[in-house]
């Protein structure tokens, strides 16, 4: 799969969320902003896109999209529960009908805790429900594009299925 069949698989989320008069809001932290990128490269993605929050620090996290610091404290910052959050921050802070929230270790160092590189969780949220991913991938070459790659994949979707 190559990032042009990331974008094939945007536009058919974008086309979806038009049929259905949805918006969608992102929070991103291990992949940058790259799901943004990818929403973005499609023609007509204003219809629907809202806007996305690259939150790299748990202070953004925090404070821009109301992650709550004891979650942070419990289960750290890479957790289903705060991709959760994230997602649900996300898809309040900027009016959306559905957020997405990513959040993990893309390495290929790891953030000096347990959880090994390769995990990553993708949580989807709308206005009746919140799905979270666990990814635990085990990549051996270009690790940290590899990880990236594949929590936008899962995403869209993930974006494709609710």
């Amino acid at each position: 799969m190559t990032e042009l069949d990331l974008i094939k698989l945007a536009e058919k989320a974008i086309l979806k969320l038009k049929e259905r008069n949805k918006t969608l809001a992102l929070a991103e932290s291990c992949t940058g902003g790259w799901l943004s990128k990818i929403i973005t490269d499609v023609s007509g993605a204003s219809a629907v896109y809202q806007g996305g929050v690259c939150s790299y620090s748990n202070e953004v996290k925090m404070k821009v999209l109301g992650v709550k610091e004891e979650t942070l404290n419990t289960f750290g910052a890479v957790s289903e529960q705060v991709a959760v959050q994230m997602a649900e921050g996300a898809r309040k802070a900027l009016n959306s009908d559905i957020g997405i929230g990513i959040t993990g270790i893309a390495g290929p160092l790891s953030d000096n805790t347990a959880k090994p590189v390769g995990l990553i969780y993708v949580a989807i949220s709308n206005e009746n429900k919140t799905l979270c991913t666990e990814l635990r991938n085990n990549f051996t070459e270009d690790i940290r594009l590899q990880n990236r790659f594949s929590a936008v994949k899962t995403a869209l979707n993930l974006l494709g299925d609710i």
